[in-house]
């Protein structure tokens, strides 16, 4: 009975350990978070606008994000919206408070893109998880595995270099002057937090 006890004790001890190491853990990868985040606005020469993201899903059938903060914080609708790692979307809709983000996987959201180093250019859109899909791209575009995508500055929206995704193949489209690039893009738009709102951008 004394060694079940004993043994009953040290599970529980060795629960407590384990959940306490996660807590630990969890932690240390929130402040790693926190620290590539303010290195990113401090490095950035865009104006940026930190919030958080407290909600996502359907608004009246767009796949969008409800963030914290809003029109008393300078945010206005189509600034950008993006993370340390790239762009996710843009802004729709404000209020005093809060703020409505179309995300990139809305069946509607398009991007205009290029692709570096060869510096081609081409439209965005959403395909599934973090695959996206780059048309209108030159068949003659020299454009392999791993080039970097990135914003071209074409929109009224978003500036220039803005980091998206990277290449992850290249398809010839049949009796078309044009190829067609898929593409995996940096942020998983399922597990969102932290953003940045670029205030400053082309538009005003």
């Amino acid at each position: 009975m004394y060694v079940e006890e004993e043994s009953a004790l040290l599970r529980e001890r060795n629960t407590q350990l384990v959940l306490q190491l996660e807590t630990l853990l969890k932690a240390d990868e929130e402040n790693k978070r926190l620290k590539g985040l303010l290195d990113f606005k401090q490095k950035n020469p865009l104006q940026l606008i930190p919030g958080i993201i407290t909600s996502t899903g359907m608004t009246t059938g767009i796949q969008t994000a409800v963030i914290d903060i809003g029109r008393v914080e300078g945010v206005n609708p189509n600034n950008p919206v993006l993370t340390d790692k790239g762009v996710i979307g843009k802004i729709i809709l404000t209020s005093d408070s809060e703020s409505i983000v179309q995300l990139m996987n809305d069946i509607n959201y398009r991007l205009a893109v290029r692709v570096q180093p060869s510096g081609a250019s081409g439209i965005m859109r959403y395909i599934s998880g973090q695959i996206c899909e780059i048309h209108e791209v030159p068949k003659n575009a020299q454009i392999g595995v791993g080039d970097r995508v990135v914003t071209s500055g074409f929109s009224d929206i978003y500036p220039p270099d803005l980091p998206v995704g990277k290449v992850t193949g290249v398809y010839e489209e049949r009796g078309s002057f044009q190829k067609i690039i898929t593409i995996k893009i940096y942020n998983d738009l399922n597990s969102l937090n932290h953003v940045f709102i670029i205030k400053d951008s082309i538009n005003g």
